[in-house]
């Protein structure tokens, strides 16, 4: 009878003395960090960075408190409508009246105001304008079924209409002095540091734990990616994607309020325009336009750094339709660029070798 071979089992030392084993602990960290680095919001934290340190080296006047003021107070309606966009587009939809219902409820506003409601009761009945408008968007994707890009197209000119037939061609401009000046106070007494940044910062942190670390920002994932599947999962893929246009709308009226507060006026033209730096600072902070992918620090990232951007260009002098330009084309390469991105890397991935052919009856007869 043969005897088989002895096994012999030979330790591998470690490199280096001390060196703890490669555990379980030690792979994920690294997992976690190999993810981290490659997310799809890392090139707009990069080149927020990169065009930061540009503009504070090479462009006059940028880094002063009076600039950094400006800068945050500009990008603060845009940032607000930002947050509740990247949550509709995650889940494969999109919104593009909200620059509309911004001017329709600064419209609201300065009729009211006009009227002698107080400020107080007009700020509210405002917000509810814009909860109501943002409910029409839902109702119509939810329960009629049609296409969101559709729907607020229409409704942003329906809405931008009703400002004109509000205003028509006249601004209101008599707002409380107390009112007009708190829009742009400090916070807490610090230049450079408008209280709405701060207030857009802890939405922002609100909206990144609601979105990645509880079960509605996993179940708006899920959406995004199938939302068949997802309702096999119990989740009321219409209910989510109606209250997420009613919260649209409801930002987008609190972002006109803070708008007319800013500037002291409400004009039917408030805002022409916006919806598409809105969009531009959501698809290029990493939000997929198909759903499913993206994250909040991306998109505010985004929206800081187109920021910057358009700042910058105002320094040195350039004109309104450049900066229109410059945010055209940086919307076109937040959409272009992922695609060419993942057909680079599915083109550069290896392809899976054939299966061997089967061995028929034939060839196995002449072998035997």
């Amino acid at each position: 009878m043969p005897v088989a071979p002895e096994r012999t089992v030979t330790a591998t030392a470690p490199d280096r003395v001390g060196d703890p084993e490669p555990g379980p602990n030690r792979r994920s960290g690294a997992v976690r960090l190999r993810s981290l680095l490659s997310g799809r919001e890392t090139p707009v934290v990069s080149a927020l960075l990169v065009a930061l340190l540009g503009a504070v080296l090479f462009v006059d006047m940028f880094a002063t408190a009076r600039n950094v003021d400006f800068l945050l107070l500009s990008v603060a309606a845009i940032a607000l409508m930002a947050l509740p966009m990247t949550l509709i587009v995650i889940t494969g939809e999109i919104d593009l009246s909200v620059a509309s219902t911004l001017a329709l409820s600064s419209a609201t506003l300065g009729v009211l105001w006009e009227s002698g409601v107080p400020i107080e009761t007009a700020l509210w009945i405002c917000l509810g304008v814009g909860a109501l408008l943002g409910a029409f968007n839902g109702f119509l994707v939810t329960v009629c079924g049609l296409p969101s890009l559709a729907v607020t197209i229409g409704t942003m000119a329906l809405y931008r209409g009703l400002a004109y037939v509000l205003l028509g061609d006249r601004a209101v401009a008599s707002y409380p002095s107390a009112w007009v000046g708190g829009a742009r106070e400090h916070f807490l007494g610090l230049p450079g540091l408008p209280w709405i940044a701060v207030a857009v910062l802890v939405l922002a942190v609100l909206f990144g734990v609601l979105l990645h670390a509880t079960a509605v920002g996993r179940s708006l994932f899920d959406i995004g990616n199938n939302d068949e599947a997802a309702r096999f999962t119990g989740v009321s893929v219409r209910w989510t994607k109606f209250w997420l246009f009613t919260l649209s709308g409801t930002v987008a009226s609190a972002a006109g309020v803070f708008w007319t507060l800013q500037y002291g006026t409400s004009r039917a033209d408030t805002a022409f325009g916006l919806e598409l730096q809105v969009v531009a600072a959501v698809l290029l902070g990493g939000v997929s336009i198909f759903g499913g992918v993206g994250s909040v620090l991306g998109v505010m990232s985004g929206v800081l750094l187109l920021g910057v951007i358009r700042n910058a260009l105002q320094l040195f002098g350039i004109g309104s339709e450049v900066l229109q330009v410059v945010t055209g084309l940086i919307l076109i390469a937040s959409v272009v660029t992922p695609n060419l991105v993942a057909r680079l890397r599915a083109a550069r991935a290896p392809r899976p070798s054939p299966p061997p052919a089967p061995v028929s009856a034939s060839t196995k007869g002449e072998e035997s």
